[in-house]
């Protein structure tokens, strides 16, 4: 007779629920099977582009001015002179989220051991100079370090969980960068801990997300669940039209910053998914609504200027690579229509948020041809800074 069988007999239905509740719970976390794959091809010889140089370690207070400085509470008028100086100031920090992401593709393509050496550099060199951990820092500043840390985990992830097991040889340098990883987390936590609701918006979700791939990577159950959380809690702002009211606020921008807002809990979502926890049926499918609202909104933004009576800036939809987010929601919902049209229309899609290749980790049916395009991600957008 099995244990379980034998368990049965002697315990209790809700002392044995209990107790194989515990066991399911103990379960080691893991990625969605996307992240699983293995190298595409191992290459020989050293790569044409060499190992660029590491960006500097950003060591500094995370006090930097934002792009809407000088804007009423909308935070929606572009200022372009603290923009340059917010750019400035996080070249590094960018930097290093883009050229992390751009590393692991090529990577993960090639297999060239000398890429995999290139990439362990960068990290460990910021994980050793305790980079991005100052405990001076604005909302800007806490807004760079938790999209940070989701860049790079979330690149991290295919290193850690690709059947081929590129870091086997390399437990030193894993060690150090996970250990960094760590500390980010718990910071990025209590950076974003305790908000009212009304000032809980796409910040927290992306706060969110950098946890949830960070929780994944250490196997961090502590993560994971405040990850679930804060996701629930945007799911609970969704109304019954598929609006946030947050990003409502954000008047001329408002549908841009529902688009924005959706990529992270749609990441989210797939994660918890993958560990065995459901929350496509949140607020009565929340996530759902809100991709739908958006989809609607690019096709005819009436809809949003009757909500806030703003007429919408469509800069930012009507480019193809802030669609990411459909990678990972139409592996949720039903994805047909205008979803899938925006879906074939942008692949394949890479974004150095999400952690590169969104459309091989979620969609590697789709012909992405020889190495899936050239390795460059999105550039950072008016969305980033805060």
């Amino acid at each position: 007779m099995s244990y379980r069988g034998f368990a049965r007999q002697l315990l209790s239905p809700a002392l044995l629920g209990l107790l194989l509740c515990a066991g399911v719970a103990q379960a080691a976390l893991k990625p969605p099977e996307g992240y699983l794959v293995p190298i595409d091809k191992v290459k020989k010889g050293e790569s044409s582009k060499g190992c660029p140089a590491v960006p500097t370690p950003y060591t500094q207070a995370l006090q930097f001015r934002s792009k809407y400085e000088g804007s009423d509470k909308s935070r929606s008028t572009w200022n372009a002179d603290s923009d340059k100086a917010f750019r400035d100031a996080t070249h590094d920090i960018f930097a290093m989220e883009t050229g992390t992401a751009r590393l692991v593709m090529q990577f993960m393509r090639d297999g060239r051991p000398a890429q995999l050496d290139c990439t362990l550099g960068w990290l460990t060199t910021w994980a050793k100079a305790d980079a991005l951990m100052s405990q001076d820092f604005n909302h800007t500043g806490k807004s760079m370090r938790k999209w940070a840390l989701g860049s790079m985990a979330s690149s991290y992830l295919r290193l850690k969980f690709s059947t081929s097991h590129p870091l086997a040889d390399h437990p030193q340098e894993a060690q150090v960068i996970e250990a960094w990883f760590g500390r980010l987390a718990d910071q990025v936590v209590s950076d974003w801990s305790n908000l009212s609701l009304q000032k809980t918006n796409n910040h927290t979700y992306w706060a969110a997300w950098s946890v949830m791939a960070t929780s994944v990577v250490l196997d961090r159950r502590d993560l994971f669940d405040w990850s679930v959380g804060k996701f629930r809690t945007g799911a609970s702002q969704v109304d019954a039209q598929g609006f946030l009211p947050n990003e409502l606020n954000r008047n001329t921008r408002a549908l841009a910053y529902h688009n924005y807002a959706i990529p992270p809990l749609a990441m989210i979502a797939t994660f918890a998914q993958a560990n065995g926890v459901d929350l496509r049926g949140e607020n009565d499918s929340a996530l759902q609504r809100l991709g739908r609202r958006v989809l609607a909104g690019a096709k005819d933004p009436s809809s949003f200027q009757q909500k806030n009576g703003k007429v919408q800036e469509m800069t930012e939809l009507n480019d193809t690579r802030k669609w990411a987010w459909l990678e990972p929601w139409c592996t949720l919902y039903p994805c047909d229509g205008d979803a899938m049209a925006h879906k074939r229309n942008g692949e394949p899609f890479k974004s150095f948020r999400l952690g590169g290749d969104v459309t091989k980790v979620f969609d590697p049916s789709h012909d992405q041809g020889e190495g899936g395009g050239d390795d460059s991600t999105e550039a950072p957008s008016a969305d980033d800074g805060a």
